[in-house]
């Protein structure tokens, strides 16, 4: 069964789309951008960009009681891969320990013209008691 989530400590969805979908253990977020949970643009470049990026996709992974460590993909979007190298250096701070499957390119144009979007899917840990 689908279960749709929402991370009130993330920012809302700003189409017709979930935060993420759980199914069984898996959980699939959508894209997220460097909004605040009060829904304004993190302010600065890429590396700031990333690091409101990866603490929105903490909160929704925190409210069916997971982490960073569970995420076994993500999908990187950027819009300018010469900035890589600098996103990545923030990215790989996050995923030092565990580091899970990535895809990454770069895209034309992302929504309210960020730089970076990333999504992931999620492997739920049975004794979170989120069943």
């Amino acid at each position: 069964m689908l279960k749709i989530v929402s991370a009130s400590s993330a920012p809302a969805a700003i189409g017709p789309y979930a935060q993420a979908v759980r199914y069984g253990q898996l959980l699939f977020t959508s894209g997220q951008i460097p909004l605040t949970p009060e829904g304004e643009l993190a302010a600065g470049g890429i590396a700031e960009q990333t690091r409101q990026v990866l603490a929105n996709l903490k909160a929704v992974l925190a409210a069916e009681g997971a982490d960073l460590r569970d995420i076994v993909k993500t999908t990187v979007f950027l819009k300018d891969m010469n900035q890589f190298a600098e996103f990545n250096s923030v990215y790989g701070s996050y995923f030092q320990e565990h580091t899970p499957a990535r895809s990454t390119v770069e895209v034309a144009r992302l929504p309210k013209d960020v730089l970076v979007e990333i999504e992931a899917i999620a492997a739920i840990p049975v004794e979170t008691g989120k069943n």
